[in-house]
C-alpha cells in the first residue's frame, strides 16, 4: 500500500481525495497497488469533513514520515509551496504538483533538485487541466523536432470571448457572467490579463524545446483590450478571435507570446468555444496534433493529478524523464520579429491606411472607424507604419497568416 500527502484542501485538493477514493479500486490496479492518503495538509479546520480524521497542520509531521513516498502539492503560489516542494524532494519523496505558477517560475530549479535525489516531480495538470499534454509532449513526440505550439490555454477567457461572439455581449457583461457561473474568480486578473496563460506556454515551451522560459521572457496581452466591434468585423473577415499562448523557434531562441488572435472560422480552434481548451503542438515528423478538452475545473484538474500520482508509484524506483535546461536572455527571442498578417482598427482614413499599407482587405467602415487585415509583415513593420500618424485602436494578429 502506497501513502501519500495530500498539501491543500482547497478545491483541487478536496478533488484529489475524492478521486482517489471513488476509484480506489481502478487506481489500485494501475498503479500495481493500492494508494491511500494518509495526511491532508491545511492550516483551515474542516469540522464535519468525512476526511476530518486525516487533516494536520503540520508539515513536519508528513516530512519526517518515511512511509509518505508521493506528496500531492496543490497549495498553489511561489511562497509556501516553494518550501514545501523542495524539502520533500530533499527528503527523497515524489512530488507531483497543479500549481502552474510554481513550475513555470522554478521548474528548472526543482526538477534539477528531483533528479539529484532520484525521485519524480510530475505536472500533467499544470497544462489544461484534465488534458494529457505534458506526458505525449515529453514521451509521444519525444521523435519529433518541435517547431511551435500554440493554443487556447486559459478557459476563462475563452468563456468571455464565446459570450462575446456569439451572444453579442460586452466585455464586462460576459466577464461578469463567468463570474457568476464560477468560471471567473472574484479577482479575474490573472485570467483576463493573460498571466494564466502566460505560465502555461511557459511550461509547454521548456518542456518542448529543452530549456527554461521564464514568465518574464513572454510578452503578455490579456483581452481587455477586445469590443464587440473587433468580434462584429473580424466575423466579416471570416474569423473569431480567440486568446493564444504561442512559441516558435526563431532558429535556436524561442519567440513566446500571449496575445488575441484572429482564427479562421476553419481552423480547430475556431470551434474550442466556452470553458475549453485547445493546445496544437507542430512536429517535423508528426506534423500538427491537437489536444482538446476541459482545461480547468475542480474533477478534471483532480483527475490529471491523480494520474502523476498512480505514475509516482509506479515509477517509485525509477525515475521518469522529464526534464530541461535552465533558460537565459539568449534563449528569448523577440515576438515582433514573427511574421503574420494583422487585425487593425483605426480612426485615420482609408487613404492614410491604403497609403501606408499598400493592398489590405477592409473588413468594414463606421464613422470615422476603419477595421482592416493587412498584407503579412512582422510586428517590426506594422509598428513602424503605425507610427506614421495611424493610431491603433485593436491590433491583432491572424493565425495562420505566415
Amino acid at each position: 500500500m502506497a501513502e501519500i500527502a495530500v498539501l491543500g484542501f482547497g478545491v483541487v485538493g478536496s478533488g484529489v481525495v475524492e478521486v482517489l477514493e471513488k476509484n480506489s479500486g481502478m487506481i489500485a490496479r494501475n498503479a500495481g497497488q493500492g494508494v491511500r492518503v494518509k495526511y491532508i495538509l491545511d492550516v483551515r479546520d474542516f469540522p464535519g469533513s468525512p476526511y476530518e480524521s486525516l487533516l494536520t497542520k503540520d508539515f513536519e509531521t508528513i516530512l519526517g514520515d518515511p512511509d509518505i513516498s508521493v506528496v500531492a502539492e496543490v497549495i498553489g503560489g511561489v511562497g509556501v509551496a516553494r518550501e514545501f516542494t523542495r524539502r520533500c524532494l530533499e527528503a527523497g519523496k515524489n512530488v507531483v504538483t497543479s500549481n502552474k505558477e510554481l513550475v513555470a517560475t522554478h521548474g528548472y530549479e526543482l526538477l534539477k533538485l528531483a533528479r539529484e535525489k532520484g525521485v519524480n516531480y510530475l505536472f500533467e495538470a499544470s497544462v489544461g487541466g484534465g488534458i494529457p499534454v505534458i506526458r505525449p509532449l515529453a514521451q509521444c513526440m519525444a521523435a519529433n523536432i518541435i517547431t511551435e505550439i500554440y493554443g487556447i490555454l486559459n478557459g476563462t477567457t475563452n468563456y468571455i470571448l464565446s459570450e462575446m461572439s456569439k451572444n453579442g455581449a460586452g466585455f464586462s457583461e460576459a466577464l461578469l457572467d463567468a463570474q457568476q457561473k464560477g468560471y471567473a474568480e472574484f479577482d479575474p486578473t490573472a485570467d483576463i490579463e493573460g498571466h494564466d496563460a502566460c505560465r502555461k506556454i511557459c511550461i509547454l515551451s521548456s518542456l518542448a524545446f529543452g530549456r527554461h522560459i521564464y514568465p518574464n521572457q513572454v510578452p503578455t496581452e490579456g483581452i481587455t483590450g477586445v469590443t464587440t466591434d473587433d468580434m462584429h468585423y473580424a466575423s466579416l473577415l471570416g474569423y473569431k478571435i480567440k486568446l493564444l499562448g504561442r512559441a516558435r523557434t526563431i532558429g535556436d531562441k524561442v519567440a513566446a507570446y500571449i496575445a488575441p488572435h484572429l482564427v479562421g472560422a476553419d481552423h480547430l480552434l475556431a470551434g474550442v468555444e466556452g470553458v475549453l481548451n485547445g493546445v496544437v503542438v507542430r512536429g517535423n515528423a508528426v506534423g500538427n496534433v491537437l489536444f482538446c478538452g476541459a482545461g480547468a475545473g475542480k474533477m478534471p484538474t483532480a483527475s490529471a493529478v491523480v494520474a502523476d500520482i498512480i505514475d509516482s508509484v509506479k515509477h517509485l524506483y525509477a525515475r521518469k524523464w522529464i526534464s530541461w535546461d535552465d533558460g537565459g536572455e539568449d534563449l528569448a527571442a523577440d515576438p515582433m520579429q514573427l511574421e503574420s498578417a494583422w487585425y487593425i482598427r483605426t480612426n485615420a482614413t482609408r487613404e492614410k491606411v491604403e497609403r501606408e499599407f499598400g493592398e489590405v482587405i477592409i473588413a468594414g467602415e463606421a464613422g470615422s472607424v476603419i477595421a482592416f487585415k493587412t498584407a503579412v509583415m512582422s510586428g517590426k513593420i506594422v509598428s513602424d507604419l503605425l507610427g506614421r500618424g495611424i493610431p491603433a485602436l485593436s491590433l491583432f494578429r491572424v493565425l495562420g497568416d505566415y
